[in-house]
C-alpha cells in the first residue's frame, strides 16, 4: 500500500435523542472522518470517537485533529506500507493518544482490505456472519421512563439490556427494572463512578443477577478492581482501564475482571484489538464491543471486530436509526431480530454518504 493523501474532516451530527451518562450528556457529536487515499485510487475509511470534552479520556477532538496533523500523519507518508500491523510500529514512540492513532489505523486496515479484495471482518479473521445487538439505556430522566425505554428495545429485538448507573440512580432502579423484567439479560455500567468506600452498597447489586457490571472504579485502576471483585458474585467488566494487550494481561492476572469491553479507539487500533482478544481466549474471558456514539463507519468497524470468535457477549453496535435521522453510510446498518449481518463486501462493506458527508462537515484539511 502506498498512500498518496489523507484528509480529515471534522463534522458534526444532532443525536436522534439526548444520552445521559454518569458524566455528562451529549446532545450531539463532534467527531473526525477519516480517509485514507492510495495511489491505487482506493480509499480506506474510519472515525475517530473522540468528542469535544475530556470526559471518557484525555483526547478530545481538537487534539486529535492536532495529534494526527503534526506527528501521526507524517509517520504514515513517510513510506509505503505492506500490512497495517506496520502502523501501530510507526506509531509506538508517539505516547497515549490511542483514539487518535486508531482512527488513522482504522482507515489503513479498510483500505487494506480493498486492496486484498476482502471483508473487513475476513481480514481481521472474523468467524461469524452477524452478530448480536445489545443497547445501551442512559439515565433517565424518571423510573417510569426508563422502564418504558426498556419495554421498547425488548420489543424491538435488542439481546442485552445495558443501563447507565451512578451512585444516586443504581439500587432502586435495578430492582425496579428486575420487578418488571425479571428474566432478560441485564448489565449496568458505572463509567467509574464509585470508589472502595462504596463495597458494602456495590455488594447489593448482587441480588439483581446482572450479567456484569461495567467499570464500577476509577478509570485508571485495576488494583482495587481486584479487591472488588473478590468481594462481588457479580463479573466485573473493564473498560476506561484497558488501552493495551499488557494492560489486559496484568488485570486478567490480578483478578481484576471476569469480562473485558472492547473499544477499538480506546486501545489504539484494530491490531491491538486482535492482541487483546488472543489473549483473552487463552485465558477464557468473554469480550464484547463497546460503543462511543460512532456513527456509520465507525460502527461498521464495530461490526468487523465483533465477528471475531471471542466476542461471544452482545455488544452495543445498535443500526443507524438508534442513534442518527441519517446516517454517513450506504446502506445504513440495520437490524433483525436482534442481530446485524455482518457485511461480505471489500473492506468495512459500507459506501461513505459522500453527500451527507459533504453537509456535515465543519471543516476539511488535505496531506499529501
Amino acid at each position: 500500500m502506498e498512500v498518496k493523501s489523507i484528509i480529515l474532516r471534522h463534522v458534526k451530527m444532532d443525536l436522534l435523542t439526548p444520552f445521559t451518562t454518569s458524566v455528562g450528556t451529549e446532545v450531539d457529536k463532534d467527531f473526525i472522518i477519516v480517509e485514507v487515499q492510495s495511489k491505487s485510487g482506493l480509499s480506506g475509511w474510519a472515525e475517530s470517537v473522540s468528542i469535544m470534552e475530556p470526559i471518557y479520556n484525555e483526547e478530545t477532538v481538537k487534539t486529535n485533529w492536532h495529534i494526527m496533523s503534526d506527528f501521526l500523519i507524517p509517520l504514515l507518508l513517510k513510506e509505503p506500507l505492506s500490512h497495517p500491523d506496520e502502523v501501530s510500529e510507526r506509531f509506538q514512540f508517539i505516547r497515549g493518544n490511542y483514539n487518535a492513532k486508531a482512527a488513522l489505523e482504522c482507515a489503513v486496515w479498510d483500505l487494506y482490505a480493498k486492496e486484498k479484495n476482502l471483508s473487513l471482518s475476513k481480514a481481521l479473521g472474523g468467524v461469524k456472519d452477524q452478530i448480536e445487538v445489545g443497547v445501551s439505556v442512559g439515565i433517565q430522566k424518571s423510573e417510569a421512563g426508563m422502564l418504558k425505554q426498556i419495554e421498547e428495545y425488548l420489543k424491538e429485538g435488542y439481546k442485552r439490556i445495558k443501563v447507565k448507573i451512578k451512585p444516586d440512580w443504581d439500587t432502586q432502579i435495578l430492582k425496579s427494572i428486575r420487578r418488571e423484567f425479571p428474566t432478560i439479560p441485564l448489565m449496568a455500567d458505572a463509567n467509574c463512578a464509585y470508589t472502595l468506600k462504596d463495597i458494602d452498597h456495590l455488594q447489593a447489586l448482587d441480588e439483581f443477577n446482572l450479567m456484569m457490571i461495567e467499570q464500577p472504579l476509577a478509570c485508571d485502576d485495576i488494583i482495587d478492581h481486584a479487591s472488588l471483585q473478590a468481594k462481588l458474585s457479580t463479573p466485573i467488566c473493564l473498560d476506561e482501564s484497558i488501552h493495551s494487550a499488557e494492560d489486559a494481561r496484568k488485570a486478567i492476572q490480578l483478578g481484576s475482571c471476569k469480562i473485558i469491553n472492547l473499544k477499538i479507539g480506546r486501545v489504539g487500533g484494530l491490531t491491538e484489538s486482535r492482541k487483546i482478544h488472543d489473549l483473552c481466549v487463552e485465558n477464557e474471558i468473554p469480550m464484547w464491543c463497546g460503543g462511543m456514539l460512532e456513527a456509520g463507519i465507525g460502527r461498521a468497524h464495530n461490526i468487523a471486530i465483533t465477528s471475531l470468535a471471542n466476542f461471544t457477549l452482545p455488544g452495543d453496535t445498535a443500526p443507524s436509526s438508534h442513534y442518527w435521522k441519517e446516517d454517513i453510510i450506504l446502506p445504513e446498518v440495520e437490524m433483525s431480530e436482534g442481530f446485524i449481518s455482518v457485511p461480505d463486501l471489500p473492506g468495512i462493506g459500507f459506501e461513505p454518504n459522500r453527500k451527507k458527508i459533504n453537509q456535515v462537515t465543519l471543516e476539511q484539511k488535505i496531506f499529501s
